[in-house]
């Protein structure tokens, strides 16, 4: 733009007097251009005029500037939006996701896709967006222009185009494959380390150290050879399509050459090397789209991974029209209920009903289904056959929200989360009380060891409630449970892992929580059960025995054979 200008000033180029007419064409603005200038030199002398040419750069590249940076502060927020938005219904995905789902998943592939599969939509897709929408634009510009000067050579150029674009695409349609595997590999170093970090006192008890490392390393040298292999591809990119580009160009140039020499095409020598030059302004386009449209097939094997979770079937909603379940008055009722899990049969047609008030025991060996059948009354399944009711209504007839509203849960191992005892406490009831959760924690016996805690309740417990003793950590989880208040209680032997001085307060803990509560408890030790209204023997996922403790020991069954085994301990 400078170079005219300056020649008119230094009186290299004659003045232009005659105002030519304005076209919307880069010659007939140029030339406009030059008459303006030309015009000032005459009217206000030359240096009006150098004064007049750097201000209009100085406009020119402000402007060019302005709407640069503007680009990106529309681009940036969308970008951002985008990841905010798909990170934030990823984890409302797995928050609504039945529990049966996780069974099948490891933790460190769902943390993976959560983490770094979401970096890499962001810096493989949603950061080429701009090329993405800019390169084919500038591309489609240049090609009209080009049919425009020579349909005749544009023809021929057109046939040449698909043939590298298809050469192009074939190298490139490997790498979601590549990315897929690289993304499942990052998935497992995730949950290998997770394990790691869960179980890393039986790692270094069982020195088994080596075994873990030679694991990761493995997989880690695998991900290594995937990545450079992607890397290759995705660095051969630029080259390989500017050397396409070259290639095309040189073959119009031969082509296009002998024609304009030969004097068939029609075309001026002027024409023919304007064609050519704006035939150049395609390559650096083409290079940058073919790296956005590599880092895109990358960015779409990340999306991929993400959806599977985003349109994994949740199998547990409430359904059109689902009434609240105000409050617990009469039984709950298992009717002919059966539960299978991927074709396997866990539960076989159960029958039976706890009233309110009632303490049922679930007892039997390890798969029996005592678990799975108590997970059912809180929906975290759904029946596969038969009807579970509360108070003679399906529990499908009722929102999730209010049925385990209704239900306190204590389980086995404790689960906490690295926050303070009283947030662990109050976890999901709003606006409580400091007395509440004072009360709850004298109901639970856990007032005292807190007090001798430095900062008493507002102690934080670390991660998973590591800073607590077992005995502690249950203590804390019941507690939270007495809290809520619930009429049903669902506890899985909170005292099968203590010691004897934690097992009496935790038990102790638990028969004041279950006073004047429907309770349904998932037996370990059985000397904790005898005093059950009902004991429910499960093998195989059916019910072999029922009864008192009493009552049992006299049948001479499973139930005794079990009682013994404990006893000869």
């Amino acid at each position: 733009m400078l170079a005219p200008f300056l020649q008119l000033l230094f009186g290299k180029e004659k003045l232009v007097n005659v105002q030519p007419a304005f076209e919307f064409t880069a010659n007939g603005m140029l030339n406009y251009l030059k008459y303006f200038i030309s015009q000032l030199i005459a009217k206000h002398g030359d240096v009006y005029a150098l004064g007049a040419i750097c201000g209009i750069i100085i406009l020119s590249i402000f402007f060019k500037n302005l709407f640069t940076y503007l680009s990106f502060r529309v681009l940036a927020p969308m970008r951002n939006y985008v990841m905010t938005k798909l990170r934030s219904d990823l984890y409302s995905k797995i928050l609504e996701l039945p529990i049966g789902y996780f069974t099948e998943q490891r933790k460190g592939d769902i943390i993976s896709r959560m983490s770094n599969d979401a970096n890499e939509v962001e810096w493989s897709v949603m950061s080429t967006l701009e090329g993405l929408i800019r390169d084919p634009l500038n591309i489609l510009i240049i090609l009209v222009f080009l049919v425009l000067i020579s349909p005749a050579l544009s023809l021929f150029l057109l046939v040449l185009l698909p043939l590298t674009g298809f050469i192009i695409g074939r190298l490139s349609r490997s790498l979601k494959k590549q990315s897929t595997a690289s993304q499942e590999r990052l998935g497992t170093l995730m949950s290998i380390l997770d394990e790691t970090l869960g179980g890393l006192r039986v790692i270094k008890a069982f020195n088994a150290e080596k075994i873990l490392q030679s694991k990761f390393v493995s997989n880690n040298n695998a991900l290594n050879h995937i990545r450079n292999r992607m890397n290759f591809r995705k660095d051969l990119a630029s080259p390989m399509s500017e050397f396409m580009g070259v290639l095309v160009l040189s073959c119009i140039l031969w082509f296009g050459g002998k024609l304009v020499l030969d004097g068939d095409l029609g075309l001026e020598a002027e024409s023919f090397i304007t064609y050519i030059v704006f035939f150049t302004q395609i390559i650096n386009p083409a290079k940058s789209l073919s790296g956005s449209f590599y880092s895109a097939q990358r960015g779409s094997a990340a999306i991929q991974r993400i959806e599977e979770v985003l349109s994994a079937p949740v199998t547990v909603t409430d359904n059109p029209g689902a009434k609240t379940l105000e409050r617990f008055e009469q039984c709950i009722e298992f009717k002919n209920v059966s539960f299978s899990y991927d074709d396997v049969v866990i539960l076989k047609n159960i029958n039976l009903t706890i009233e309110k008030g009632k303490t049922i025991a679930l007892v039997g060996s390890s798969g029996a289904g005592k678990s799975t059948l108590a997970d059912l009354v809180p929906r975290f399944h759904d029946v596969s056959a038969g009807e579970l009711l509360i108070d003679g209504v399906n529990v499908k007839e009722y929102t999730l929200h209010s049925i385990r509203n209704l239900m306190g849960i204590v389980t086995q191992e404790p689960i906490l989360f690295n926050d303070s005892i009283a947030n662990n406490i109050a976890l999901g009831i709003d606006n409580v009380n400091q007395t509440a959760i004072e009360q709850a924690a004298r109901v639970a016996n856990a007032y005292d060891f807190i007090l001798r805690k430095e900062d008493g309740f507002d102690t934080n417990i670390g991660d998973r409630g590591s800073k607590l003793s077992g005995g502690e950590r249950q203590r804390v989880t019941i507690a939270r449970a007495v809290l809520k208040n619930p009429p049903i209680l669902i506890l899985d032997e909170a005292t099968s892992s203590l010691d004897t001085e934690s097992e009496r307060l935790v038990q102790d803990a638990i028969n004041n929580m279950m006073q004047q509560r429907t309770s349904i408890v998932i037996a370990h030790r059985l000397s904790t059960i005898r005093n059950a209204d009902e004991i429910i023997v499960l093998q195989k996922g059916e019910i072999a025995e029922r009864g008192t403790h009493d009552e049992l020991l006299m049948r001479g069954g499973i139930y005794r054979k079990l009682v013994e085994m404990q006893e000869v301990r």
